[in-house]
């Protein structure tokens, strides 16, 4: 009779073993999307950082060679508009963040604003 017990609690034993597996490679799996969501990220950061800078100096010189002084307000809001319609918050929650294609009412009462 105890050796009965024995059995069914090595059998039970076995079946926890199965399921925290299972959970571990559930869990692996999940942290592989994150890293390489956050690669996506890091480069997808970085060129926007690169098309900035290449924004900023633009603006920086005007085509006679003059300096402004700031970026023209209208290109700004038309830049956030593009960035909107591209997929990507603008608004202070969220900003930069993708919209995975919902809309936003952060985002829209912002430009609700400015019109």
């Amino acid at each position: 009779m105890r050796d009965r017990n024995f059995l069914d609690a090595i059998m039970e034993f076995e079946q926890q073993l199965e399921t925290l597996q299972q959970q571990f490679h559930e869990i692996k799996k999940s942290v592989a999307h994150m890293v390489e969501e956050y690669q996506s990220l890091q480069i997808e950061n970085y060129h926007l950082r690169r098309r900035l800078d290449e924004l900023t100096k633009a603006a920086e010189t005007s085509e006679h060679g003059e300096k402004k002084s700031h970026l023209d307000i209208g290109e700004g809001y038309d830049n956030l508009a593009r960035l909107y319609q591209e997929g990507f918050h603008v608004c202070n929650v969220h900003f930069g963040s993708s919209r995975k294609g919902e809309d936003c009412l952060f985002c829209l009462s912002f430009f609700n604003k400015n019109a």
